[in-house]
């Protein structure tokens, strides 16, 4: 590929200038310039979860480049991943998600010599610590599929290397929400979800990896059994899982079974449900209606997932340039403060913070009680001065991690029984 031309100069721009970041370029009055020419479009497969157009659209101010969401399930970000690699420039999946696509040989090990803040992604990942202490690394743990051996190798490093198979974007500690008003007494433990005393008011996630994770957290907490690793069960703990799911949904005690991000924040607001597996950004939105709701901290910790941006081992030119971009530009800040607004959590902490306001930090990663309102990045009211954020501190919460959303060596047969527990 020839080099770009900066029709200012006339002179032939660096393909390694294209690598240097936004501000870099922006600083040199060339950047615009390059993309009027390259007109590059990332298509960006994922699901909903990142996929906000107020993040496409500050890209693309900032850079020129466009992004074209391509929003699908979970399950299905793995099976183009695994069938149809050529299909997106860029891929947003979670961390359980590389032990199917990596032996593919689809993605290319990302070289963190050209993502100029890789040194200060979070230890979570890295070395699965949270303040110098490790975490519970039960199921898929980042920091077990974070490195390869080569940018096209096939298999995890077990130690850190040069080339990632992801970079992390956005990770969150997921735990029980519950409707306070409705409940009126407190909550402290997964084995709630089971109580007889909320039967026809419960709801568990119907995505099978991750809703069955959620019934182990409960199982383990009524005390029926203790796992190995709830993220990887053998064919007796999935069956004893199932066994004790299908007799509860056989007492009446589910009102639903959601799939969907809405259908959770629907049966919330309207009381239909008072204790569900629920996604914190769930939480939020119940909020900005003005309904009670909170991201329960339970005594037995959290189930922990995480997501990060992967390359095609196709890609390359100008598209490959054009997604490192993307890549760096989303840890340089704007994007991490945009997603902590909304109660999840960046990648690299450092430059989120300096992209928010002293006072949302405090309340949002440090667990103080808000100085001012809490607002979303809409400008909705979150929380109330006076509030404090479910879970505490970032430490708090992220230091309480049980397990990690997996795929276990018994995938089609957990599977299999799953349906059995929504069919029953």
């Amino acid at each position: 590929m020839s080099e770009p031309i900066d029709s200012t100069t006339g002179k032939g721009v660096q393909r390694r200038t294209l690598l240097q970041g936004t501000a870099g370029i922006l600083a040199a009055g060339v950047f615009p310039a390059i993309h009027a020419q390259e007109k590059i479009v990332l298509r960006y497969l994922g699901t909903a979860v990142n996929q906000d157009k107020a993040i496409a659209e500050k890209f693309k101010a900032d850079t020129g480049i466009e992004i074209q969401y391509v929003a699908v399930t979970t399950d299905d970000v793995t099976k183009r991943a695994v069938t149809a690699p050529n299909s997106f420039d860029l891929i947003d999946t979670e961390y359980f998600s590389l032990k199917k696509i990596v032996p593919t040989g689809n993605l290319k090990g990302i070289d963190t010599r050209k993502i100029r803040n890789a040194d200060k992604i979070t230890s979570l990942f890295t070395k699965g610590e949270v303040g110098g202490k490790k975490v519970g690394d039960q199921g898929t743990a980042p920091k077990k599929v974070i490195f390869l051996e080569g940018e096209k190798s096939k298999v995890f490093a077990k130690s850190p290397t040069q080339f990632m198979s992801l970079i992390p974007t956005v990770y969150n500690a997921d735990t029980l929400g519950i409707r306070p008003d409705l409940i009126k007494r407190p909550i402290d433990t997964w084995a709630e979800l089971l109580n007889p005393e909320f039967k026809g008011k419960t709801a568990i996630l119907n995505i099978p990896s991750i809703g069955i994770m959620d019934a182990a957290m409960v199982v383990e907490a009524k005390g029926i059994h203790k796992y190995a690793d709830k993220g990887n069960m053998t064919k007796a703990e999935i069956d004893l899982t199932i066994k004790t799911l299908i007799e509860a949904k056989k007492a009446g005690q589910f009102r639903a079974l959601w799939k969907d991000f809405n259908e959770s924040v629907n049966l919330m607001a309207s009381g239909e449900v008072v204790i569900q597996s629920m996604w914190s950004p769930a939480v939020t939105a119940v909020r900005t209606k003005g309904i009670a709701c909170n991201f329960q901290p339970l005594k037995e910790g959290y189930r922990a997932w995480a997501a990060g941006f992967g390359l095609p081992a196709t890609l390359s030119g100008r598209k490959l340039d054009g997604a490192y971009e993307f890549i760096n530009w989303f840890l340089d800040g704007w994007a991490g403060a945009y997603l902590n607004r909304q109660g999840y959590y960046s990648a690299v902490l450092e430059t989120a913070k300096a992209k928010m306001e002293p006072y949302e930090w405090a309340y949002w990663m440090e667990g103080k009680a808000a100085t001012q309102d809490i607002k979303s990045p809409n400008g909705e009211l979150l929380a109330k001065t006076g509030a404090v954020r479910d879970g505490g501190s970032y430490e708090q919460r992220m230091g309480g991690i049980a397990c990690w959303n997996a795929v276990m060596d018994e995938n089609e047969y957990m599977v299999r029984k799953w349906n059995e527990f929504v069919a029953a």
